[in-house]
């Protein structure tokens, strides 16, 4: 079993924001100090409810050596909830199982007991909810090329494992450089036969792209729940706002419920006609209007890609 290294306080660097908490004080990583079985953890990368990201490189490698792994570790007041640790059993075994360009790998990972972690690449780019809320606005057809690449991402898992991803959103796809975009965090994935209530799940931030099906039945939840949230996405990424929102989680459930987004062409008239008709129907309140399956909606985004390549 993987055992964690002295931990000591330390303050934290000024590009990493870190939320106190109850357990600050006993998780901080020390950089010279922390290490987590074979690895070296560099600097805290992001606090989550459940978990926190390091980034790392392997202890044997010496100083120099470039860090280019992230860890996940579960944040230790979760080692005896066994719903956090059968999510981050999740996420592993499909990071494991899953090989495809636009799902992150799962490298390697200690999860049959404390400390729980798994270890990543370190992927270049830029988490795209934070692009968003810098005021990134993407051409329309890199803007439908980034949502054709997750939707390629989300077949794969689909064919590969059976599973839904279940919480796609911006904040778990990252942007490279080049536009290549990678959609990361499984911790929420699961098979439509499978109980999964958006109640067990942190609300900030998934309630503004969970289909209705989902607040409702989750039986009813199926791939075509992740093809909306994924409509969500492309509208943001065309408008720079969210179709919905409500800073009342239970306002913002019937509004996914019940209301039906604003024309997209309302807020953005260069967005073509083909192009709204697509995330509408991405955001059909009845799943059975949606795409049926991810082939139909690929097809239909590279048609548009192709079509739409010179516009700007």
């Amino acid at each position: 079993m993987a055992t964690l290294d002295p931990l000591v306080t330390v303050e934290p660097s000024e590009s990493v924001a870190v939320a106190p908490s109850a357990n600050t004080a006993s998780e901080a990583i020390h950089p010279s100090l922390g290490r987590l079985g074979p690895w070296q953890l560099l600097r805290n990368l992001s606090d989550g409810q459940y978990t926190r990201l390091y980034q790392a490189r392997p202890a044997n490698h010496g100083e120099g050596q470039p860090a280019s792994y992230v860890i996940k570790v579960l944040r230790n007041q979760w080692w005896r909830n066994s719903e956090a640790i059968a999510r981050q059993r999740r996420e592993v075994w499909i990071g494991s199982h899953v090989s495809h360009p636009n799902i992150g790998p799962v490298l390697s990972a200690g999860v049959d007991g404390p400390p729980f972690y798994f270890v990543m690449p370190k992927l270049p780019g830029s988490n795209l909810a934070q692009m968003l809320d810098e005021g990134y606005r993407p051409a329309i057809p890199v803007a439908i090329w980034i949502v054709r690449q997750i939707a390629e991402g989300l077949a794969a898992v689909y064919e590969q494992t059976g599973m839904m991803h279940a919480d796609v959103k911006p904040a778990n796809m990252i942007v490279a450089p080049t536009g290549h975009t990678t959609l990361i965090d499984f911790g929420f994935a699961h098979s439509s036969q499978e109980a999964s209530s958006w109640t067990d799940r942190p609300v900030v931030g998934t309630l503004n792209y969970i289909a209705p099906e989902m607040l409702t039945s989750t039986l009813a939840a199926d791939i075509r729940s992740d093809i909306y949230s994924l409509g969500i996405t492309l509208y943001e990424l065309l408008t720079r706002r969210l179709p919905l929102e409500s800073d009342d989680p239970h306002e913002l459930v019937d509004l996914h419920r019940q209301t039906k987004p604003v024309c997209i062409r309302e807020i953005r008239p260069t967005v073509p006609p083909t192009v709204a008709a697509l995330v509408h129907q991405m955001l059909a309140k009845d799943p059975l209007r949606r795409p049926g399956n991810y082939g139909e909606l690929v097809s239909q985004l590279v048609r548009l890609e192709v079509d739409l390549f010179d516009v700007r």
